[in-house]
């Protein structure tokens, strides 16, 4: 990497690392490691609490997080996490509605399968 460029992503930083070219170096580069993790965790961060807020809103209404996601799945309804979760924070009368639909495909359902009761098993 050129020094100037080293040296221009290496403003701000504390002590002889913002002026030191090895210093510097060093520097940057770790600071390039953490951002190209972060932008990993922060995906993760993202899709832990789309879950939470997910969970919070079925509990309200009697069911569980994995109970929810597989009546959906099961009635054919791809709503992805992150609609979910505004759907529960922002509009708990249209989350509602999917929960009932929910309830009412997972009580037609097999036990821990999402084959419908009156199918048969292989």
């Amino acid at each position: 990497m050129n020094i100037d460029k080293v040296f221009n992503l290496a403003k701000g930083f504390f002590g002889r690392s913002k002026n030191c070219k090895s210093l510097a170096r060093e520097r940057v580069e770790k600071g390039l490691e953490y951002n190209y993790v972060s932008r990993k965790l922060k995906k993760r961060d993202f899709r832990k609490m789309w879950i939470e807020r997910i969970n919070a809103g079925a509990r309200q209404h009697g069911m569980t997080y994995s109970d929810f996601q597989r009546g959906l799945i099961a009635s054919g309804i791809q709503i992805n996490r992150k609609i979910l979760s505004e759907l529960a924070v922002s509009e708990p009368f249209s989350f509602k509605v999917l929960v009932d639909h929910s309830k009412n495909t997972v009580s037609n359902l097999q036990p821990k399968s999402y084959i419908p009761l009156d199918q048969p098993q292989n």
